[in-house]
């Protein structure tokens, strides 16, 4: 590692916020919506089979963050126990996969926050604001990531009071009716795991975690139970107040909740906390991203112009531009509303490799059973499996395209 190393500023608190502001994001507000519509009420079978694949996952993440604590997550882990080429993969598939995320996630915010025409250009100033926040330093990211994780709580708080006090909860709409095939329900395990898929954020930034080999793991555990008790929390009121068939047709189902409960002074309550949770997942995305880049250009995987840390700030500057440059040209350029499914495929094939990776680790290193990393790869390969045809067939040949260059590179550094 010829460039100087970042800073490490990250204490528990910020870490496990961190992960919060990754996963409690726009997801959400709008993930509920499509499961409804894969399974009705069987959404919540589908929601606990997402959060243990998710749980699996996390556990090979967190002990392989303690072993190496640097930044790249999955991709160093991949190079490091199975070789170069598995790192580069899932390395390559978080980086495309996330910036398409980015991108749908600035949209988003545009969405809920300014009108129809204005959408395209306010979520390219919200990119460039918050890469402007990760560049001045890590603890700047920290900070506000706190202010942002508060107001979608206290916004998702008034969404569920509104609901169960003003409504009409109805046990009928936790039972599946009609009851859901078990493809279905995969299905709506598939699109609530995208929702889940920021838990091990943390672990992309190690390097700038102070204690990393005790604070990762707990960080990434912890974060991911507070996820999980939420969406629990916003799952069964949907449930009980919309209904299934109300839910699956829903275009903003939080809003509607709060307009069931007779609470129309909290509608706007809920797009502001929407509208927080896009740029808290977004401001996430984009440190992630950069850092995976950093990692990748320290190993030549990816132009090493990349791998410049800024002298005074200690942040992969360069990495984070060239970041917020591509998502802006996406936001103006691309109709993303299929991304979550080509991101989903990127994903699973990144903690694919992550449970994989941390199923070779010897016993004094390990910190969970080996069979959860079992399960976790099974559930990453059942997921992949369940999602759209289209998905999968650009995933691969995104895949194809980075296997081409880095085979190319290779084949010129060798002559």
């Amino acid at each position: 590692m010829t460039d100087p190393p970042l800073a490490r500023r990250l204490g528990p608190t910020d870490a496990v916020l961190i992960g919060l502001g990754s996963m409690i994001g726009a997801g959400v507000f709008s993930a509920f919506a499509p499961a409804a519509a894969a399974a009705g009420g069987g959404l919540l079978i589908g929601l606990g089979i997402a959060a243990a694949v998710a749980y699996c996952n996390a556990t090979a993440s967190a002990q392989l963050a303690a072993q190496y604590p640097v930044s790249g997550g999955t991709y160093v882990y991949g190079r490091e126990r199975l070789g170069a080429w598995w790192g580069f993969l899932a390395g390559w598939g978080f980086v495309v996969g996330k910036t398409a995320s980015c991108a749908a996630m600035a949209l988003t915010f545009a969405a809920y926050a300014v009108p129809a025409a204005w959408q395209r250009p306010a979520a390219v100033v919200a990119v460039v604001a918050l890469a402007a926040v990760n560049y001045r330093g890590v603890t700047r990211t920290a900070r506000l990531t706190r202010v942002i994780v508060t107001i979608v709580l206290l916004a998702l708080t008034v969404a569920v009071v509104a609901g169960l006090t003003g409504g009409t909860p109805g046990i009928v709409g936790l039972v599946a009716v009609p009851s859901p095939s078990p493809l279905e329900v995969l299905q709506s395990a598939g699109l609530l795991f995208f929702a889940f898929a920021g838990y091990a954020r943390i672990a992309t930034m190690g390097e700038e975690v102070r204690d990393p080999r005790r604070t990762i793991p707990r960080a990434i555990v912890t974060a991911l139970a507070v996820a999980v008790a939420v969406y629990a929390v916003v799952a069964v009121t949907l449930l009980l107040v919309l209904g299934p068939a109300r839910l699956a047709t829903s275009r903003a189902p939080l809003t509607d909740l709060v307009a069931v409960g007779g609470w129309a002074w909290a509608v706007p309550v809920v797009a502001v906390g929407a509208s927080a949770a896009a740029l808290g997942a977004l401001l996430a995305l984009i440190a992630g991203v950069g850092r995976t880049t950093l990692a990748m250009a320290r190993r030549a995987d990816l132009p090493p112009w990349f791998a410049a840390v800024h002298p005074r700030h200690e942040v992969p500057h360069r990495a984070e531009v060239a970041v917020a440059v591509v998502v802006s040209v996406l936001v103006l350029t691309v109709d993303l509303r299929d991304a979550i499914g080509f991101s989903s495929f990127g994903v699973l094939v990144y903690y694919l490799i992550a449970n994989l990776s941390a199923f070779t680790q010897p016993p004094e290193q390990r910190r969970f059973p080996r069979w959860l990393q079992v399960v976790g790869a099974a559930g990453c390969l059942l997921l992949v499996a369940t999602l759209p045809r289209q998905a999968v067939l650009s995933g691969l040949l995104v895949l194809a395209v980075g296997v081409a260059y880095r085979a190319g590179r290779l084949t010129v550094a060798r002559r």
